[in-house]
């Protein structure tokens, strides 16, 4: 059967397949304008105008800004899903020498591999944003999604050394926290290295692993403990200057 022709000035009506996915687009614009600007520096009009969607389209597919904000870390659940997973693999394994490394495996890999990627690129830019410059939203969306992810790791941690308390996991935790975000957002690297490294290369990621696995080991598993006393004399506080 031939196929009707259109009058002149007619145009076919785009199928479902076709039409733009107007709320992935705003997810995407969020997500980008949020990790290079920050929350407060965005606005909703702003993130229409980079989707190229209606004002009124935002708040009818995602409600207010912070619920935009919310919805975004919703949309990469599947990330933390994949390091719990790592980390289940990790813990059901055989408890050797290379029980901590498979740990700390388990909760950088994954990351890495996110922030070299393309579609991921801005999310781990957002995340290490969020987690360094503290918001009120940014606490919820910590609360609702890496708290959990936090709890079960320091839990590994605390399990993987014996004798360590919850609060010396916890810290290590936080120092671990600290490298990472820096190896996300840092391009300084390369000036340093004097063009030898890259910055965020996903080939660094063993070097990564191997350094926090050693400084936890350092904290958690002490072979031979440095009285206090003594660790502050031979470790006096550097000026900020000097360590940054």
């Amino acid at each position: 059967m031939p196929t009707p022709k259109l009058s002149r000035g007619t145009r076919a009506r785009p199928t479902a397949s076709q039409r733009p996915d107007r709320r992935a687009a705003i997810l995407l614009a969020a997500e980008r304008l949020f990790a290079e600007h920050g929350y407060h520096a965005v606005s909703i009009r702003k993130i229409a105008q980079e989707a190229g969607v209606p004002l009124a389209l935002v708040g009818y597919y995602f409600g207010q800004k912070h619920e935009l904000f919310h919805a975004i870390f919703a949309h990469w659940r599947s990330t933390i899903a994949e390091r719990l997973a790592l980390l289940a693999g990790a813990e059901a394994g055989p408890r050797d020498a290379q029980y901590l490394h498979r740990i700390v495996h388990a909760f950088v890999q994954p990351v890495l591999q996110l922030r070299a990627s393309s579609e991921g690129e801005y999310y781990a830019l957002l995340v290490a944003r969020e987690l360094l410059y503290r918001t009120p939203g940014s606490e919820q969306v910590l609360a609702d999604f890496f708290d959990p992810m936090a709890h079960a790791f320091i839990a590994a941690l605390q399990a993987a050394c014996p004798g360590s308390t919850r609060a010396q996991t916890a810290w290590a935790y936080q120092f671990t926290i600290g490298v990472l975000l820096h190896h996300l957002i840092d391009s300084r690297v390369e000036r340093l290295s004097l063009g030898a490294n890259t910055p965020h290369d996903p080939q660094a990621a063993p070097l990564l692993t191997a350094f926090l696995t050693a400084g936890i080991a350092a904290l958690l598993l002490p072979t031979a403990p440095i009285p206090e006393a003594e660790a502050v004399r031979c470790a006096p506080m550097a000026p900020a200057a000097l360590v940054s």
